[in-house]
């Protein structure tokens, strides 16, 4: 297939790419800048230059595409509203290029983005074949710059690895390169209208992370109230002390089965292990 990837160069997005090429897709990668396009050259992809408000750029991208995935959102948490809203302009431009034709569109789940989702969905009604990808909220390996690292620089800076009350609240976890290997997966075969868990991990006890943390910095394992860790964790304070598969249910497992998807990289507790998420 010829795939037109957003978010081509991003943390998922750049394996994404590399497993397409290597299952022998031809891709076109989004990005914004000089850099991202020699990157994506220099992986065997063509590189488009432009941004998710360039409409007809994505309509162009779209339509001389047999499929896409769709991956680009801002990090940037001060603007989230807005990024929701380009989000579902983005999937409803691309997915009316596609209308009538059976070819895929994969999206990505974000947090308070049912109206992206919805979108997709009413999309599979229209000749599309749209899936909805749910990342795993810990999506680790080389390059993780999410909340696992956030909780390293924590403790580093604290000297004290910290959990929530008994630490056995939990955190779906899956790696970079198996998260890549499922967007491909969902782009040759999820049926129209399918919502995909990127779960290889259903839940991850914190004070297991937090205890190969304590060990690899050399400094103290410690529990804190709710209260505290807020204090202590800043931004992370709240996720910290949530298990987050009561909140956000989904089976990783029923994705394994739809897609014959078998997560092969190493899991978030041997992956922290091999040391380089400590490397400064």
């Amino acid at each position: 297939m010829r795939v037109f990837v957003t978010g081509a160069t991003g943390y998922v997005g750049s394996a994404v790419v590399r497993e397409l090429i290597k299952a022998g897709h031809q891709v076109v990668g989004l990005t914004r800048t000089d850099q991202g396009a020699a990157m994506l050259q220099e992986a065997g992809a063509e590189a488009y230059r432009g941004t998710m408000d360039d409409l007809e750029g994505l309509r162009r991208c779209a339509e001389s595409a047999d499929g896409i995935i769709h991956l680009a959102f801002t990090s940037d948490f001060s603007k989230f509203p807005e990024a929701l809203k380009t989000d579902v302009r983005a999937i409803e431009t691309m997915g009316a290029a596609l209308e009538g034709s059976g070819k895929p569109l994969v999206i990505t789940a974000h947090v308070n983005g049912e109206a992206s989702n919805n979108a997709a969905v009413a999309l599979a009604e229209r000749g599309v074949r749209s899936a909805v990808v749910s990342l795993s909220p810990t999506v680790h390996g080389e390059g993780d710059k999410a909340f696992v690292p956030m909780m390293i620089d924590v403790a580093r800076s604290k000297g004290v690895s910290a959990y929530v009350g008994d630490g056995t609240n939990r955190w779906p976890a899956v790696h970079r390169l198996d998260a890549a290997r499922l967007y491909r997966l969902a782009l040759e075969k999820a049926p129209a209208g399918s919502l995909l868990y990127g779960r290889a991990e259903e839940g991850v006890p914190i004070r297991d992370i937090a205890g190969v943390i304590g060990k690899h910095l050399n400094v103290p394992l410690v529990s804190l109230s709710q209260d505290e860790a807020v204090a202590h964790f800043g931004f992370l304070g709240t996720l910290a002390g949530v298990d987050i598969p009561s909140v956000m249910p989904g089976s990783g497992v029923q994705t394994q089965e739809l897609l014959g998807w078998l997560p092969m990289y190493p899991r978030l507790i041997e992956d922290l292990e091999l040391g380089h998420y400590f490397i400064k």
